[in-house]
C-alpha cells in the first residue's frame, strides 16, 4: 500500500489563520521557535483522528485572534484512490467532510480506519509514536507483521524425545491446551504421590510391626494335619464309648423296666392258678351243665397257657439284655478328653503361626499394589513434568527462533521480546529497544530520531506499506537513512519566519 500525501488546508488552525501545504517527496519545513513548524504535521493528524502526532487530544483553536470556526482538509491518496478528508469546529461542536460531503462522525471514522490502521499508520508517520504506546502494544504491532517459527522449524532445534513427544501430542491438543492439561495433571499427582508414599510407608510399618511366625510354614501345616490325625482318632474313640456307655445305660433301664413287669406278672399267677370252676355262672349265676364247665376249664387251661407264654417273653427279653450287659463295660472317657484338649492345644501356636504367615502375605501384596500405585503415579506425574518440559523448551527455543527473526530486521537496534522469570525460569512476553545497550527512554535527542526511522521502516517493510515519514528537530541530526516514502522535516531556524519547501526528486 502506498499512502500518499498531497495537499493540506488549514483554516484557523492553531496559529495558521489560512495556509496550504502541498507535499512533494521531501517537504521542508523551517523557521523560529513559535511559527508553526510542528503544528502542520500536527494538524495532518488532527485531520485523520482528532489528535496530535503521538495519540493525544489536543485544542486545536487559534492563537491570539477571532475566528468563526476551525477547519482542515487533508488530500491524499491511497494506492490509485484518491480522497478528501475535512474535520472541523464551530461553536464547540465537531464538524465532518467526505470529498466535500458532510458526514456523522461514526461514516468518517470508518472510512479513516479502512484507509489504513491507526497505530500503524502514526507509528510510520511519526518515528516518535511508537514508543508512546504500551510495550504489550508495541510488541503486539512489531509481531503483527512478523510470522512466528514454525513448529517443524522450532521441532528441528529440540531434542529428538521432546520434539516426537509434543509432535504427537499436538495433533490433538494446542500447546497452551497441553500445558494446561499437564500443569493440572501435575499437581494433582504430586498430592497424589505424596498419598502414595505415606500409605506405602504405613503398610511397610505395619509389616514390621507383625510378629514373625517363627517356624517353616510347610512344617507347621504338616504338623498340623498329624494333629488332626490323632484329635479325629481320639473322637472316633470318645463317639464309641460314647456309644457302648450310652447303650448300657439303655440296657439297665430296659432291665429295670422288665423286672418291674417280670414281678408285676407274678403277682397276677397265684389268682388264676388257684381260680375255681363252682358250676356257676359267673355272669347269671345259673347253675352250668357239664359242657359249660368243660369250656370253662378249657377256658382257665388257655388263660394259663398264655399268661406262662407272656411271662416267658418277659424273662427271654430280660435275660438276652441281661447277657448283653454283661458283654458290656462302661468307658471312662475324661483321659480321652482331655488329651484331646492337650492336642487343640499344642496346635493352637501352629495355627497362630499360619495366620501371622497369611497376614504377612496379605500385608506384603498390600505393599506391592501400595509401591504400584506409587510408581504408576510418578510415572504419570513425571510424564507431565516432561511434557511441561519439552513445552517450555519449545517456547523458548521458538522466542529465540522469533526474536533472531526479529533482530534480523534491524541493523542498529536491539530489540527483547522475552524476558525469563526469575523464580521459575519460564520466559514472559516483554518488549524492550536498545539502540548500543541503553534503553529508548535513554537515548539522546539525535539518537531516539534515528531509533524511531530504523523502527518505522521495518514496520514498512513488514506490513509492506510505504507512508510518508515526518522528522522534527531535524537540526538536531546530522546524518540518518532516508525513510521510505514521503519525508516531511521540520527545521529550527533563529530568526526566520516559516518557510516551507517542496521537492520531488532528493539524495539522502
Amino acid at each position: 500500500m502506498l499512502i500518499h500525501l498531497q495537499k493540506l488546508t488549514l483554516k484557523n488552525y492553531k496559529s495558521h489563520r489560512d495556509l496550504v501545504v502541498e507535499f512533494g517527496d521531501l517537504t521542508k519545513i523551517s523557521g523560529d521557535n513559535a511559527k508553526g513548524k510542528s503544528s502542520i504535521p500536527e494538524s495532518l493528524c488532527w485531520t485523520l483522528y482528532g489528535t496530535d502526532a503521538l495519540g493525544s487530544k489536543l485544542d486545536p483553536t487559534p492563537i491570539g485572534y477571532d475566528f468563526d470556526e476551525v477547519k482542515n482538509e487533508l488530500l491524499l491518496k491511497v494506492d490509485d484512490k484518491q480522497v478528501l478528508l475535512g474535520r472541523g469546529l464551530a461553536k464547540g461542536k465537531a464538524k465532518y467532510w467526505i470529498n466535500d460531503v458532510p458526514s456523522k462522525a461514526t461514516e468518517y471514522d470508518e472510512l479513516v480506519q479502512t484507509l489504513f490502521d491507526k497505530d500503524l499508520f502514526l507509528s510510520l508517520f511519526n518515528p516518535s509514536y511508537f514508543f508512546t504506546m504500551h510495550p504489550t502494544e508495541q510488541r503486539a504491532l512489531m509481531l503483527r507483521y512478523v510470522t512466528s517459527p514454525a513448529s517443524k522449524e522450532v521441532f528441528a532445534q529440540l531434542p529428538a524425545a521432546q520434539a516426537d513427544k509434543l509432535a504427537e501430542l499436538i495433533k490433538k491438543h494446542s500447546l497452551t491446551d497441553l500445558e494446561k492439561i499437564h500443569r493440572e495433571n501435575k499437581t494433582k499427582q504430586d498430592k497424589a504421590y505424596i498419598a502414595a508414599q505415606s500409605r506405602t510407608k504405613t503398610l511397610l510399618e505395619q509389616l514390621n510391626s507383625l510378629p514373625d511366625a517363627g517356624v517353616e510354614i510347610e512344617d507347621a501345616t504338616a504338623k498340623i494335619a498329624e494333629l488332626d490325625g490323632q484329635i479325629q482318632e481320639i473322637r472316633n474313640k470318645s463317639s464309641t464309648a460314647d456309644q457302648t456307655n450310652q447303650r448300657i445305660s439303655a440296657l439297665k433301664a430296659q432291665i429295670e423296666s422288665l423286672n418291674k413287669r417280670i414281678e408285676a406278672s407274678k403277682e397276677k399267677w397265684p389268682a388264676l392258678k388257684h381260680e375255681e370252676i363252682n358250676g356257676i355262672c359267673h355272669t347269671c349265676k345259673r347253675p352250668l351243665d357239664d359242657e359249660s364247665i368243660q369250656a370253662a376249664e378249657d377256658d382257665k387251661e388257655e388263660r394259663m397257657a398264655q399268661y406262662r407264654a407272656a411271662h416267658k417273653v418277659l424273662l427271654d427279653e430280660r435275660e438276652t439284655f441281661t447277657s448283653e450287659l454283661a458283654q458290656l463295660k462302661r468307658v471312662e472317657t475324661s483321659e480321652l478328653h482331655e488329651e484331646k484338649d492337650r492336642l487343640e492345644q499344642s496346635k493352637q501356636p501352629l495355627l497362630d503361626a499360619i495366620k501371622s504367615y497369611a497376614r504377612r502375605e496379605q500385608m506384603e501384596q498390600q505393599i506391592e499394589q501400595a509401591k504400584a500405585a506409587e510408581a504408576e503415579t510418578l510415572a504419570s506425574r513425571n510424564e507431565s513434568v516432561f511434557i511441561l518440559d519439552a513445552i517450555k523448551a519449545f517456547q523458548a527455543k521458538e522466542a529465540e527462533l522469533q526474536a533472531t527473526k526479529v533482530q534480523e530486521l534491524f541493523t542498529t537496534l536491539s530489540i527483547r521480546l522475552f524476558k525469563q522469570n526469575k523464580g521459575d525460569g519460564e520466559l514472559k512476553a516483554d518488549f524492550e529497544i536498545e539502540m548500543d545497550g541503553k534503553a529508548y527512554r535513554k537515548l539522546s535527542l539525535s539518537e531516539s530520531i534515528r531509533a524511531g526511522l530504523e523502527l518505522r521502516d521495518v514496520l514498512s517493510q513488514q506490513s509492506s506499506i510505504v507512508a510518508p515519514c515526518f522528522v522534527d528537530n531535524a537540526e538536531s541530526i546530522t546524518r540518518f537513512t532516508q525513510p521510505s516514502g514521503q519525508l516531511i522535516m521540520c527545521r529550527v531556524v533563529a530568526g526566520q519566519e516559516l518557510n516551507i519547501e517542496t521537492e520531488d526528486e532528493h539524495n539522502d
